[in-house]
């Protein structure tokens, strides 16, 4: 026992695990709201309805910050290495785990998910818009493709942060 450092205590500590947790579930419950309104759009694109209001809310052109969140769980996870006075460091294997998911995570968010939320937001503007001359059908196939992209990339991610946060609780 005496080789055992002890657990990191005290306010600024505290708040800095919040910060942490909190990044990480925000980040969790945007990607699951991400696969959800893809899946979404993947069912409407088969009706000849028009997209409800929701959808065209949601895939209002921007960026989409809430899902960027999930840039803070390595920012406070490094701050709560650097305040841990010893008790945990970058060379446990635990910690290099939950690096290692992260960076798939963002290889995910930054090279399939956002550029295909990004292509969708432009087509489904497009077909909000009327433009239905060049809209329909090539961009329903193009919105079908991307949606699909976009749920599946999507769902890894939600794999992959759900069992980094199993990692980071356990600390094996």
């Amino acid at each position: 026992m005496s080789g055992m450092h002890h657990q990191p205590d005290g306010a600024a500590f505290d708040v800095v695990l919040l910060l942490h947790v909190g990044s990480a579930v925000v980040g969790l419950v945007t990607t699951l709201t991400a696969a959800a309104t893809a899946g979404r759009l993947r069912r409407l694109l088969r009706s000849p309805a028009p997209l409800p209001e929701t959808l065209r809310r949601y895939f209002r052109p921007g960026v989409n910050w809430a899902g960027r969140f999930v840039y803070g769980v390595p920012v406070f996870g490094f701050a709560l290495l650097a305040m841990s006075q010893g008790a945990y460091a970058l060379g446990d294997g635990w910690v290099l785990a939950g690096l290692g998911i992260f960076a798939v995570v963002a290889l995910l968010g930054e090279g399939l998910l956002w550029p295909a939320e990004r292509r969708l937001q432009a087509a489904v503007a497009a077909v909000a818009a009327g433009d239905t001359a060049t809209a329909m059908p090539p961009v329903t196939g193009v919105m079908h493709r991307d949606a699909t992209l976009m749920a599946r990339a999507a769902g890894a991610a939600l794999v992959l942060l759900a069992t980094g946060m199993v990692i980071m609780v356990a600390q094996p």
